[in-house]
């Protein structure tokens, strides 16, 4: 990497008291590095005191979407639906409020991530290096004078998956993180699902919410966006003013143009960004959204899973990615953790082991309809003694030829298939379903799902460079009324059950590894695990769905659905591109076989009632 380019910088910080909210507000705080001579700018929110000694607990978030872009143009319509106790002047996306965590006697600094808003240096997101840059400013706001040492972490999506990493890397200071809704595994939970490239949604966030917010990018201040979702509008433009266009290529790696141009974990740029979760040692809460069946739900549940934290919580809920998080009910609960580890009030028992229950699920029953916060109340919580949940009952599910969905395994049968088209897509959805009769009972499925099938590809190409089958499936319920039940999706879409993906050139399972279950087959993803796929060759393949929760009513129906493509409730977040799902490696027919030794299944994680 050439070296970065920068104009000198400069020291702009500016202060203010604000007693109408209750608090100092500092602006572009430089934070200096212990790697580079380029430094962190944040901004820095204290509570206003009548004492100059006062020291405060802080909240630190760390991310690319722009300190100085208020929540409100950043995603008005969003901003217009969060609850009122967390809307202020100051408010940021996906990050807590500075007026209302002032108030509760906390500080806050929010830093703009490495080469992004007013931070500059190499915009590389999610990357060793700038998790480093996040080590060093956690270090920082536990030395300040107002600072008390103690250091929480607490922010949405982005600004969640960025703490699991540097949790990992332990600095000095951190006491406890809230990860809400954030990946941990950067390969397997965003960029290649199965290791299919899931580019839609990265080319969308990249485009509208981070390039655009470069360090020394010219006219940001004036960019404007459709009105229909986030985007990174209206930052202020760079304090040591713009740099060339040449610079600004030089200064970045392009998330769209590596995650499609590197495909296994052993590639220097997905290795690059490796981290042990078995390294986080301090308290972590880690909430999962049954909705986010596509980028944010297996990261907080196996994160948690994998911590090395005495004390460790999981927590699933469901709504929108962006609302929930500022639920008074939910922000209660932020609180009291924090409360508990940051300011060494527990009211609840956060810090007594075995006083708080590890896991806490939400159970959704009936058909209340999607993106209805009032409605989903109806959902009830229960409390869970370990993940999975140790009554779990593993049972097949056996898919027949006649696309019929049976607890019975299949009988002799005469060799058959059942085939479908490849390459579908959302607009040319190509899938075959699987329905079971109607359940003789209420019953609880929660927890991980596999699927193993049995699948081959007839080709229509040359296949010079050899041919693969991208198999995707979706699992569906089907309420006693007949009507298939949606859930709120991250955008308020509406999402089935669960969704799972695999590259059968990538089938090879590590079995021998310690976090390989029946419930979740561990694959490692390297190019060394590479195996070949020829045409007309039957391979048995196990498929990891993710985790989900479903109370199916008596009468009921679950539907396991298989395609070539993405299909209803993938919403923005498609396996599309061209390059890596080419038609001269993938067009033809997918077939899944039945026969003597070829039994296909899904193995779905029932709960008997306690």
């Amino acid at each position: 990497m050439a070296e970065i380019k920068t104009p000198p910088i400069r020291d702009l910080e500016e202060s203010v008291r604000d007693e109408e909210n209750g608090l100092v507000f500092r602006k572009n705080v430089s934070i200096p590095l212990k790697g580079s001579h380029l430094p962190i700018r944040a901004n820095v929110y204290i509570p206003l005191s009548s004492d100059p000694k006062a020291k405060y607990p802080v909240l630190v978030t760390y991310g690319p979407y722009g300190k100085d872009i208020p929540y409100e143009t950043f995603h008005k319509g969003s901003f217009s639906e969060v609850n009122p106790e967390h809307r202020s002047k100051y408010s940021a996306w996906e990050t807590p409020d500075p007026v209302y965590w002032c108030r509760e006697g906390y500080a806050i600094v929010r830093a703009d991530e490495r080469g992004l808003g007013q931070s500059p240096g190499l915009l590389d997101t999610m990357s060793r290096g700038t998790s480093e840059c996040f080590f060093d400013v956690v270090e920082w706001s536990a030395e300040q004078s107002w600072s008390t040492g103690k250091v929480g972490l607490l922010g949405v999506s982005y600004y969640a998956g960025s703490q699991w990493r540097v949790a990992a890397r332990r600095p000095k200071g951190l006491a406890a993180i809230i990860p809400w809704e954030g990946m941990s595994d950067y390969y397997r939970d965003r960029c290649r699902h199965g290791g299919i490239l899931s580019n839609k949604f990265i080319g969308f966030w990249w485009n509208r919410q981070v390039l655009v917010n470069q360090y020394g990018r010219a006219g940001r201040s004036k960019l404007t966006f459709p009105p229909d979702g986030p985007g990174a509008r209206g930052q202020e433009d760079t304090i040591e003013g713009d740099l060339p266009d040449d610079d600004l290529v030089a200064n970045r790696r392009d998330q769209t143009k590596d995650n499609e141009a590197n495909r296994f974990r052993d590639d220097e740029y997905y290795a690059s960004k490796e981290y042990k979760l078995e390294d986080i040692e301090v308290p972590v809460l880690s909430v999962a959204n049954w909705g986010g069946i596509l980028l944010h739900l297996r990261g907080n549940v196996l994160g948690y899973t994998y911590a090395g934290s005495k004390f460790k919580y999981l927590r699933f809920i469901t709504g929108r990615h962006d609302l929930p998080f500022y639920y008074h009910e939910e922000v209660e609960l932020q609180k009291s953790f924090l409360n508990a580890f940051l300011k060494g009030q527990d009211t609840v028992g956060w810090s007594i082991p075995g006083k708080v229950a590890p896991v806490t699920v939400t159970l959704r029953k009936g058909n209340v309809g999607y993106n209805d916060a009032e409605k989903e109340k109806v959902y009830q919580k229960r409390e869970e003694s370990a993940w999975p949940i140790p009554r779990t009952e593993l049972t097949a599910f056996y898919l027949a030829p006649d696309k019929a969905l049976t607890t019975s395994p299949p009988g002799p049968q005469q060799p058959t298939r059942v085939s479908y088209k490849a390459l579908g897509n959302l607009e040319n959805p190509q899938a075959v379903q699987f329905i079971s009769a109607a359940f003789e009972e209420e019953t609880e499925i929660t927890g991980h799902i596999v699927a193993h099938l049995n699948v081959s590809v007839t080709s229509e190409a040359a296949a010079a460079n050899g041919l693969d089958i991208d198999l995707f499936l979706t699992l569906r319920y089907i309420h006693p009324s007949g009507e298939e039940v949606f859930y709120t999706g991250t955008a308020g879409d509406p999402v089935p059950l669960c969704k799972g993906w695999l590259r059968v050139s990538n089938r090879k399972v590590h079995d021998e590894d310690a976090k390989h279950k029946p419930w979740l087959p561990h694959r490692e993803y390297l190019s060394t695990d590479v195996l070949p796929v020829e045409a007309g060759e039957v391979y048995g393949v196990d498929v990891e769905l993710w985790p989900t929760n479903v109370v199916v009513d008596r009468g009921g129906q679950i539907v396991v659905e298989v395609s070539s493509g993405d299909t209803q409730g993938s919403g923005i977040f498609q396996h599309n591109s061209e390059v890596d799902r080419p038609a001269s490696k993938f067009a033809g027919q997918n077939h899944i076989h039945f026969g003597a030794g070829l039994e296909n299944y899904i193995l779905l994680p029932v709960i008997p009632a306690k």
